[in-house]
């Protein structure tokens, strides 16, 4: 079944990155929705029909307007939005911080730069092997 992705980062250039790879990794998406900061993802989920608007978010932590964490936060607080799972994808990758981040609510995190393979594991995990095929094949 297509899934319904997010991709929030401040770099349009990564959220190309992130939503190739996930072409690349098979994935089946029905939509990919973007955003260049943590409040335009919210306001975008929530005006969304469907509930939850998303199957899964990817997000970067340092961004304008509103950082990653506090995005964690507000979807976590949010009965509509807290049952979307988000996958952390940053170069800020102290363990103290990805620790803190996993605490807050996060799934899973991911480091930039990443190989795809580890974000077609990432989205294996939480979402199913991409056309039903265990594993993403590149």
């Amino acid at each position: 079944m297509p899934s319904r992705l997010m991709i929030v980062d401040d770099s349009p250039v990564m959220r190309a990155f992130v939503k190739r790879t996930i072409a690349v990794a098979g994935f089946p998406a029905s939509e990919i929705l973007e955003a260049s900061n943590g409040r335009e993802a919210l306001d975008k989920l929530r005006a969304a029909a469907a509930q939850p608007p998303v199957d899964l978010i990817l997000t970067d932590i340092n961004m304008p307007v509103m950082d990653g964490e506090q995005l964690i936060s507000e979807l976590k607080a949010d009965a509509a939005l807290r049952s979307i799972p988000v996958v952390v994808v940053s170069t800020d990758s102290t363990e103290k911080r990805v620790g803190a981040l996993l605490k807050l609510g996060a799934s899973d995190y991911v480091r930039k730069p990443f190989p795809p393979e580890r974000l077609s594991e990432v989205l294996s995990a939480l979402l199913g092997p991409p056309g039903g095929s265990p594993g993403g094949e590149f």
